[in-house]
C-alpha cells in the first residue's frame, strides 16, 4: 500500500503570504511567468536586497529572514524560473548562465539601481554569474553554501562533471523526501524534517520530471561560477554550514584561495541551509555585510 498525502502546500503558501507584509508580483521573462515577493520600496538609505533560493526550493525558504531583516530594506524574493509559482517549460534551458540572464532582464526592467545579491546553493551559483551581468554592478554579493564551487584544487571548470546528489535532491517517495530534508540539514534526524516532508512532499513528488530536467541542465555547466569568482569588484561574504553534505565545507577552501578578501562565516553544527537552521546568526551576518557595503 502506497502512502499518499493531500497537497497542502498551495494553501500554506497563501497563508504565508498573508502573514508576511509583502506584495505578490509577477511578470513575463523569457516566456516564463516569474513570481516574486516584494517588501518595501527602493530609495536613499533603503538598500535593495535580492534573495535567490536553491534547487528544489522556493521563495518561502527565506521566510524566517523576512521577519529578521531590517524593515526599511527593500526586498525582492523571486521563485526562480522552473520553481515555486514561477513557470517551468519543458523545452527551456535552466543552466546557470541562462537563469542569470533571465534575472538580469527582470531586474533591469524594474529599474531599481544597485542591489545586494544573496544566493543559497543553486541560487548562489546563479547570483555569482548575475553579479557580473548587472549594470550597475551589485553593491555586494553574499553566498550561502553555494553550488558550483569545486571541492578540490586543480579542477577544470570545462571538464565533464558528474554528481550523485540527485539521489538525495530528487526524491521518488515520501520516505525519500524525509531523508532529503535530513540530508540538507545537519544530517541528524529531527522532527522538523518529518513535518516538512509531510507539507512539501506531494509538491516535490509532482515536480520530479521538472527537477530532473533542471538538475541535468545544472550539471551541463556545473562549475560555471569558477569563471567569475576572483574577479568580482564588489564585497563578497560567504556563509557556510560545517555539517553540509550537499556542498561540503572543503568548498570553502576555494574561496580562501581565490577570494582572500571575502568575509567567510562558518557556522558550527549547521548543514546546507543557514537561513533556516540558524536564521538569527545568518541574518545578522548579512546585515553586517550590507551595512558595510553601504558605508554605514
Amino acid at each position: 500500500m502506497t502512502l499518499t498525502l493531500p497537497d497542502l502546500w498551495p494553501l500554506a503558501r497563501t497563508g504565508h503570504r498573508w502573514l508576511q507584509p509583502c506584495r505578490h508580483r509577477h511578470t513575463l521573462v523569457d516566456g516564463h511567468r516569474l513570481v516574486w515577493l516584494e517588501r518595501g520600496q527602493p530609495g536613499p538609505g533603503r538598500p535593495t536586497v535580492v534573495l535567490l533560493h536553491g534547487f528544489a526550493a522556493m521563495k518561502e525558504n527565506w521566510s524566517l529572514w523576512l521577519t529578521l531583516l531590517p524593515r526599511h530594506w527593500h526586498l525582492l524574493v523571486p521563485d526562480l524560473p522552473g520553481f515555486g509559482e514561477s513557470d517551468y517549460r519543458a523545452g527551456a534551458s535552466y543552466r546557470y548562465e541562462i537563469q542569470a540572464s533571465r534575472l538580469r532582464n527582470w531586474l533591469t526592467d524594474l529599474e531599481i539601481g544597485p542591489t545586494h545579491l544573496v544566493g543559497s546553493s543553486m541560487g548562489g551559483a546563479i547570483a555569482t554569474i548575475l553579479a557580473h551581468r548587472l549594470e550597475p554592478a551589485p553593491a555586494s554579493l553574499t553566498l550561502l553554501n553555494s553550488a558550483g564551487i569545486p571541492e578540490h584544487e586543480g579542477v577544470d571548470p570545462e571538464a565533464p562533471f558528474e554528481s550523485d546528489r540527485d539521489r538525495v535532491l530528487i526524491p521518488a517517495s515520501l520516505g525519500a523526501v524525509y531523508r532529503m530534508f535530513n540530508a540538507v540539514g545537519s544530517g541528524r534526524p529531527h522532527p522538523g524534517a518529518l513535518a516538512t516532508a509531510a507539507l512539501l512532499g506531494p509538491d516535490l513528488l509532482r515536480r520530479q520530471h521538472a527537477h530532473r530536467h533542471i538538475f541535468n541542465d545544472m550539471l551541463a555547466d556545473a562549475l560555471a561560477p569558477m569563471r567569475y569568482l576572483g574577479s568580482q569588484p564588489m564585497p563578497l561574504q560567504v556563509q557556510w554550514g560545517d555539517r553540509d553534505t550537499i556542498t561540503p565545507t572543503r568548498c570553502v577552501d576555494y574561496f580562501r584561495r581565490t577570494t582572500p578578501a571575502a568575509d567567510i562565516r562558518l557556522f558550527r553544527g549547521v548543514g546546507h541551509l543557514p537561513m533556516l537552521e540558524v536564521p538569527g546568526r545568518s541574518a545578522r551576518a548579512l546585515v553586517e555585510q550590507v551595512e558595510a557595503a553601504s558605508g554605514r
